[in-house]
């Protein structure tokens, strides 16, 4: 090595949002009452980092940083304490900061604790500690309010090396880095600080082994300790055993019996009691605290120790007919990559065998095991290959692309080449550009197609699917007719998926219903997750939702019992569409919330973009602007940068969708036009025609209606396609909007009416509204009035807010909604603090938490703070519906003045 890459902090923390938050809580309520909360978290996840970033952000009174102490002689060190803390608080509010606090013993934080709780007044103490969790909590510290830290999820870490690096890794050893460091942000500096810059930078080859024991003991702390050599090899023992594990848990009998056959009987080997402090009991499984310290105690052992453990666990596992992780241990036992045909070829056999119970991790291990032992190039190649495919399948991509770096072979058979370049792409699907998964799994297609034909014909339709994301018509078309020299191999429900999306595509609706039918039915008797996610697809493309919604949660289902972390973010992706379309927005966001958390617990950012995509659709019906712009902003974050057409559109009619729900059609407008209005700058082929009814009503309000009538022919033919159950009603409702006096009160009422065939609360609750408008302003009221009665009710009935609101301010106009009277705003005004009322009406004006917190010379967390308080004293969900309330108040306390004024002179009112 011809140096060491220099490191610097980190610009800004990465993550720890809910951390956050719940920090921020104890420092805004610390002047009214005090708080306490405890930082839990193993070694290297950043405790110190957030101590630090709260006592920056503190700043209604001092800070004061203990160390630890030596047992103190109670309670003179209490009375010095609450001396120490009176005086530096010197009657303001007072953040006392302890890090490390396991490492005080009991009696000084007890004392700790009474003098915080004795200092009262004016200046009230907070107390914010941190403990490692590498061992149990004592008693005392966990009796406090804790907030836990886990690893940084894919995402985070990959933006946390991005700042550390400045975007200087090359991409092999940017995933190297990522997949070593497993989320820890001491461990990833660690393993940065390993590297020359060539190295980092890829001009170089990669140190060995990945993790040294000098950077596991710097992420760590130091070296683990034992009390005793029994308790050392205990420790030694579970580590090994994990590492051939399906989880960190191991069995206790295992251990116990692997023990026993290491040590001497006299020295009670087969002892597990006392636990070494850094284990967890639960059952008869143990497990590490800390995952980082299992590490670290493994890697810190001699290598002559850890083979022998490696011996004893085979022998274990292979005599209980744990074949599997009894092979990988044997093999562990040998020591070093040295090849070892005959051990390579068992240990892949056995990966591959289907009846051997084993999660995709274990397998992954095995195979990248077995390709470690294996002389020939070729066959090493593709037991990478193989290892990789599991770590995807097992949700971990970052884990996947080094191992397909380690399978890159040019002298490997084309079906090698072919299969590695498949997984890549699939890797590239999930998380990546879409345009470059598009180009590997067409080069796999080409590699593949001699040898093995059905898997081209897979990776063909799977290249398909990436255009499709990217919004690529013409290569998502040439794609789905080229490959004829796999055709034959084609499975059926390929075969019909393939031809039903080709004809819908070349606008040959009448060709395309009978294919996408069959691989609908066919889902009803799968128990596979692929042709189910197939059917699914095929459903929401022929408008079936109720179809959809089934053989998405079948798959759903099955890819959970099979452990498959890679197939549940899309097969949640589905049935948050077959909801959307059904017009069921509560469950289409139940099933996204969840599909964005699996996706990125799996390190798929694109799958998690179209689920940012889903909620923001979900959140435009409610009155959450703020939310619908945070997943706007994610969702578009990572389409602009990966190239998704698709969920970039969805994201962009959501964002025009809650503009026309808060009354601003002109934004509307502008925004729908460019994703529906001909041009090259047109959303998704596949969804912008979903927009269109957003569009029309806008354009209509906006005055725009030559560009409203501009789209209706294009979205007539998708409408007698079938393939949305909405868009007839949608059609007749645009229609009218565009009609003359004595046709839209007809075509109105043929929209309810097609609406009552097809169901969907939102979508006819929006018919009813524009038609009691309508009504209302041609002086229809008692018309108006029922119609826009049932468009409150059906609002309601599917939580959407903003909507609700409209209706509710067009049956005010009739006077037929309940008004607040002129006394009852400003009573419930009363309950606010000056502070909060001051914020209340910045908010009301229109004003952003930011433009807010620039204003009262306030940070903007505070103003968080305080808007939450304001929404709950008034009972109030929305900004819209907390600038109603201000304005009553408003208006009632100008009516009172106005009255004063005459009562004073005598005037009548």
């Amino acid at each position: 090595m011809t140096g060491e890459t220099t490191v610097p902090t980190a610009v800004r923390i990465h993550g720890r949002g809910a951390q956050r938050k719940a920090l921020s809580a104890l420092l805004d309520g610390l002047p009214a009452h005090g708080g306490r909360l405890l930082l839990a978290g193993e070694p290297g996840l950043g405790r110190t980092t957030l101590l630090q970033w709260a006592a920056r952000s503190f700043r209604q009174g001092p800070v004061l940083h203990l160390r630890p102490e030596p047992a103190p002689e109670a309670p003179g060190t209490a009375r010095r304490l609450l001396d120490t803390l009176r005086s530096t608080a010197g009657g303001a509010p007072l953040l006392v900061c302890v890090d490390d606090a396991h490492r005080w013993d009991a009696p000084a934080r007890n004392a700790l604790g009474r003098a915080v709780e004795r200092l009262s007044g004016p200046g009230r103490a907070g107390l914010l500690l941190t403990a490692a969790s590498d061992r149990a909590l004592a008693p005392d510290l966990a009796r406090l309010p804790v907030v836990r830290l886990d690893p940084l999820s894919p995402a985070r870490a990959a933006a946390l090396l991005d700042d550390l690096t400045d975007g200087a890794a090359a991409p092999a050893v940017r995933e190297w880095l990522l997949a070593e460091a497993e989320g820890n942000p001491a461990l990833l500096v660690a393993l940065l600080r390993r590297l020359s810059p060539a190295e980092l930078r890829g001009h170089r080859p990669l140190p060995g082994p990945p993790a040294d024991p000098a950077a596991l003991v710097e992420a760590a702390g130091g070296v683990p300790a034992c009390p005793s050599a029994h308790a050392r090899d205990l420790l030694l023992t579970v580590a090994a055993a994990v590492r051939a594990s399906d989880g960190p848990d191991v069995d206790a009998g295992a251990v116990r019996d692997a023990l026993g056959r290491l040590r001497p009987a006299r020295e009670a080997g087969a002892r597990l009691e006392p636990l070494p402090a850094q284990l967890a009991p639960s059952g008869d499984r143990l497990r590490f605290r800390s995952p980082l310290v299992g590490r670290t105690v493994y890697a810190t052992a001699a290598p002559d120790r850890r083979r022998a453990v490696h011996a004893a666990l085979a022998d274990v596992l292979e005599s209980g007919g744990d074949r599997l992780p009894g092979l990988l241990h044997r093999s562990w036992a040998r020591g070093g990559p040295a090849p070892a045909p005959a051990h390579a070829d068992r240990l892949a056999g056995a990966a591959a065998d289907g009846t051997v119970p084993a999660s995709y991790r274990l397998r992954a291990t095995a195979y990248a095991r077995a390709a470690e032992l294996t002389a020939d190039g070729a066959r090493r190649a593709e037991r990478y290959t193989a290892a990789a495919e599991q770590a995807l399948h097992a949700g971990r991509p970052d884990q996947a692309r080094p191992l397909l770096d380690a399978a890159r072979d040019r002298a490997a058979p084309a079906a090698a080449r072919g299969r590695a370049e498949l997984v890549r792409g699939l890797v590239e699907l999930g998380d990546g550009p879409v345009g470059d998964a598009h180009q590997s799994l067409l080069l796999a297609a080409s590699l593949l197609a001699a040898d093995a034909p059905a898997d081209a014909a897979s990776a063909a339709l799977a290249a398909a699917g990436a255009a499709w994301a990217a919004g690529d018509l013409p290569g998502c078309l040439a794609t789905l007719a080229s490959g004829p020299a796999h055709r034959a191999a084609e499975a059926p429900g390929v075969r019909d998926h393939r031809a039903g999306m080709r004809a819908l595509l070349e606008g040959r609706l009448d060709r395309a219903g009978a294919p996408l039918a069959h691989v609908v039915r066919r889902g009803r008797t799968e128990d596979r997750p692929e042709p189910l996610l197939r059917s699914a697809a095929a459903a929401l493309l022929l408008g079936d939702v109720d179809a959809a919604r089934r053989a998405g949660a079948r798959a759903l289902a099955v890819a959970r019992q099979l452990g498959s972390d890679a197939l549940e973010p899309q097969a949640l992706e589905y049935l948050a569409y077959a909801e959307l379309r059904a017009g069921r927005h509560p469950q289409a966001r139940a099933h996204a919330e969840e599909g964005l958390r699996t996706a990125l617990r799996a390190g798929q950012r694109n799958r998690a973009a179209h689920h940012r995509a889903v909620l923001a659709l979900a959140a435009s019906i409610e009155e959450e602007p703020d939310v619908v712009a945070g997943h706007v902003a994610a969702a578009l974050d990572t389409a602009r940068r990966h190239g998704l057409a698709q969920a970039a559109t969805l994201a962009q009619w959501a964002a025009a969708r809650a503009d026309l729900g808060r009354g601003r059609p002109f934004d509307a407008a502008d925004r729908l036009g460019l994703l529906v209005l001909p041009g090259p700058g047109r959303g998704h082929f596949a969804v912008w025609r979903l927009a269109v009814p957003c569009f029309v009503e806008a354009a209509v309000l906006a005055g725009r209606q030559d560009d409203a009538r501009a789209v209706l022919t294009d979205f007539a033919g998708w409408a007698a396609f079938g393939a949305d159950p909405q868009a007839a009603a949608q059609l007749s409702r645009c229609h009218a909007l565009l009609a003359p006096p004595d046709r839209a009160d007809g075509l109105y009422r043929r929209a309810l009416a097609q609406h009552d065939e097809t169901g969907g609360d939102f979508e006819r609750a929006r018919t009813a509204l524009l038609y009691g408008k309508w009504l209302r302003r041609r002086r229809r009221p008692r018309e108006a009035r029922g119609r826009l009665g049932a468009a409150l009710a059906g609002f309601e009935r599917c939580g959407a807010g903003v909507w609700a609101a409209q209706a509710h301010d067009e049956l005010r106009a009739l006077g037929a909604a309940p008004q607040a009277s002129g006394a009852a705003a400003p009573a419930r005004l009363g309950r606010l603090t000056p502070q909060q009322l001051r914020i209340a009406r910045h908010v009301a004006e229109g004003a952003t938490n930011r433009e807010v917190a620039l204003t009262l010379a306030v940070s903007t967390r505070t103003v968080d703070y305080h808007l939450r308080k304001v929404f709950a004293a008034l009972g109030v969900r929305s900004r819209l519906e907390l600038a109603r309330v201000i304005g009553q108040a408003e208006r009632g306390q100008e009516t009172r003045r106005t009255a004063g004024q005459q009562e004073k002179t005598g005037a009548q009112p």
